[in-house]
């Protein structure tokens, strides 16, 4: 297909199309004649890829680059796999030095990990989200600890169990991470979004026994 109908199908304007080429998130079509090259479908789904990185997931070009090179690359484990998609949708980290109140918090927050047996990279930035989640809380005036964290703990775990169990063991590197990339961005709007729906029934119980 000519790009301008690659553009259409994947909903993206061919100005944009051209910009992730040389941005080298997209590869070259192949060439028919001067100025002129074929796409395939392949080059339909990563564009499809794309935008499911960029509109759902809110990444920003640089993470999107970081996941594409994580799909393209073949010579990791199966198990390096789960940290190779962790670290592709990580935000940068921050180099300047955090207040005391967020080091005390990261502190809690690495000791909370371990009693829980959980095997999670020291530079993990989900680490330091949940140390930024419980500073934010202090600073609100709720005085929590990191026990605040285990029901969601507890519901995390048996996710994830089953979401790794979901990927086969025979599936080809480059497609697991895409699995896990999209699974990730996708279903964390799902949860959110039950949760919220869940939180609404919950609280119309509430005022129907209250009221009734």
């Amino acid at each position: 297909m000519r790009i301008s109908e690659l553009g259409r199908r994947a909903g993206i304007p061919v100005a944009t199309i051209k910009y992730y080429q040389r941005e080298g998130l997209l590869p070259p079509g192949v060439s028919t004649a001067p100025r002129r090259a074929d796409y395939g479908e392949v080059h339909l789904h990563r564009l499809r890829l794309i935008r499911t990185l960029r509109e759902v997931g809110g990444l920003e070009i640089e993470r999107v680059r970081r996941v594409i090179a994580a799909i393209d690359a073949d010579d990791v484990t199966r198990h390096d796999l789960f940290g190779v998609t962790a670290r592709a949708l990580e935000p940068i980290p921050p180099v300047d030095e955090p207040p005391v109140d967020v080091r005390i918090a990261r502190g809690e927050v690495d000791e909370f990990v371990e009693q829980r047996g959980w095997q999670v990279r020291a530079d993990a930035a989900s680490r330091r989200e949940l140390a930024d989640a419980l500073v934010a809380l202090r600073r609100l005036g709720r005085d929590y600890g990191t026990e605040i964290f285990g029901p969601y703990a507890d519901a995390a775990d048996r996710m994830a169990a089953w979401e790794v169990r979901t990927i086969p063991a025979g599936v080809e590197p480059g497609v697991a991470v895409e699995r896990m990339v999209v699974g990730t961005i996708i279903f964390e709007r799902i949860l959110n979004a039950l949760r919220r729906m869940a939180q609404e029934h919950h609280s119309g119980e509430v005022l129907s026994r209250s009221s009734g």
